[in-house]
């Protein structure tokens, strides 16, 4: 999340889905260069691969997006490893609760995402 501006900046959507015949993971990119340069998918994969603890997927990303300046490999492997984490709590392997801790990411069902209080 970019607050102001400047700062780490990533943005993709992924279709998880459970692995082939070889297991581990597999990732696969149906996103044109222009929305998402390949050198980002080395960090989407080490980050789904944290993410995901050693559970066995095939990743599907649908769409991305990057900005020339403040997209940093960083911020796609943040990105993915908290993708991960959510796509264990969609298939139930984590616990519902598990969810608040993720600020970065959105999912089918996930919960809104608490808003601060303002002091008055």
């Amino acid at each position: 999340m970019n607050r102001g501006c400047c700062g780490p900046f990533a943005r993709f959507e992924a279709d998880f889905e459970p692995p082939g015949s070889e297991g581990g993971l597999e990732l696969l990119s149906a996103v044109s260069e222009q929305r998402l340069p390949a050198e980002f998918l080395p960090a989407i994969r080490e980050g789904l691969a944290q993410g995901l603890g050693g559970v066995s997927a095939s990743v599907l990303l649908t769409d991305g997006y990057f900005h020339e300046t403040d997209s940093w490999a960083s911020a796609y492997r943040i990105g993915a490893e908290q993708a991960g984490r959510a796509a264990l709590i969609g298939a139930g392997l984590l616990p519902p609760e598990e969810a608040e801790a993720l600020r970065w990411v959105r999912w089918p069902g996930s919960p809104k995402p608490r808003r601060p209080k303002r002091a008055r």
